[in-house]
């Protein structure tokens, strides 16, 4: 666990085409694991004098070690403004951040611009024109292809724009009174949202429509969304019900697949692995679990995390590690536990025991034939 000195609100893996200069892999492949890994962070104080500094931070993770870097590899403040919002882009092209009234593109320095020739951040002369004085975006989303960039905002707009050329594709001006989170389809053709004030929809991203309205039970209160894939290849959508749930979703019909609670306490972030073979859940009292999926039972729990709220989670993009972020100004770094191996293990072991078992027995039995016998 490290500790950077400013609540953290965003936190994301680097992807691998950021990093890497020639990228032979094919689409679809998942990179060879690395030893070292990049982290970027976003947090800070906000406005006024609180004397917490507004950070946009680039850090090291060692898997060899297990440990995440304490000094950053860069470090970009800022005066009055906090970087709130985040969405680095899956071809390694940079990242967005959403400040409280525009948004900002930032772009990778591959250069030996940062110490030891490592991978470096600055800001680009890249001039959103079309997200700026837009007020805080409260949601930000690129499609997995990089084609697409939906945003959300405090005010309750949603709009989806053609990536890099920002022009726009639609613009609901009243999706919602502020949105909470947004989320691309795999094949970029649908785009989940929810808000405040409205349900939770799913939105033709061509036909620039709502197609679906998934409805609320008992109270339900979805905070997040998430398209995710399953281990036939196909698609499905998590919504996450603050108050303990996680809700599945059929991706064609919009049915409710299965709704399962798995806390008591408030859920304060969510996130999916990219294999889709984990969940990850953060909760006001700061702890952190870790879902098998496709059972929907939890794998890994690590209580206490964090001292208080959790704000993002973020696994690697070979899902052995899951990032936490919290208000605590802590980041940590879980390697995830294969619980299959160690399923494995316990399955010999009770096999053991077992022959074990059968083998005394017949000794005993045998020993009790030979005295019957004399």
């Amino acid at each position: 666990m490290t500790t950077f000195g400013v609540p953290v609100y965003g936190a994301s893996w680097v992807s691998s085409r950021s990093t890497d200069s020639d990228d032979n892999s094919r689409d679809g492949d998942k990179p060879p694991a690395k030893s070292l890994e990049y982290l970027v962070l976003t947090g800070g104080g906000g406005e006024g004098n609180s004397g917490i500094p507004n950070l946009l931070l680039l850090t090291e993770f060692d898997f060899s070690a297990n440990s995440l870097s304490s000094e950053p590899v860069v470090r970009l403040e800022f005066t009055d403004e906090v970087p709130y919002r985040m969405a680095v882009h899956p071809k390694g092209d940079g990242l967005i951040c959403a400040f409280p009234k525009s948004c900002r593109w930032f772009d990778w320095d591959t250069t030996n611009t940062s110490k030891n020739g490592r991978l470096g951040l600055k800001a680009s002369d890249k001039v959103l024109t079309k997200l700026e004085d837009v007020g805080q975006q409260m949601a930000l989303a690129f499609s997995e292809d990089g084609s697409l960039l939906a945003v959300g905002g405090e005010d309750g707009k949603l709009r989806v724009f053609k990536w890099p050329s920002l022009e726009v594709l639609f613009n609901e001006e009243e999706a919602y009174t502020t949105v909470k989170d947004l989320h691309f389809s795999i094949d970029g053709k649908y785009l989940v949202s929810v808000g405040s004030g409205c349900p939770c929809k799913v939105w033709d991203v061509t036909l620039s429509e709502a197609v679906a309205t998934l409805p609320q039970k008992n109270g339900e209160i979805f905070g997040f969304c998430r398209f995710s894939q399953t281990s036939e290849r196909d698609q499905v959508l998590y919504t996450i019900d603050k108050c303990g749930s996680i809700i599945s979703w059929n991706t064609k019909s919009w049915n409710r697949i299965v709704t399962k609670r798995i806390v008591r306490d408030t859920i304060t972030a969510f996130n999916t692995s990219i294999d889709g073979k984990l969940l990850a859940i953060g909760t006001m009292e700061g702890d952190v679990l870790i879902i098998n999926s496709s059972k929907m039972q939890v794998q890994m729990t690590v209580k206490k995390a964090h001292l208080i709220v959790v704000t993002a989670l973020t696994f690697s993009h070979d899902s052995r590690a899951l990032a936490s972020a919290s208000m605590d100004s802590r980041i940590r770094v879980t390697l995830v536990e294969d619980k299959n191996v160690n399923g494995f293990n316990y399955w010999i072991i009770m096999l053991i025991i077992l022959l074990a078992f059968a083998v005394m027995y017949l000794k005993s039995t045998q020993t009790k034939l030979l005295i019957k016998e004399v």
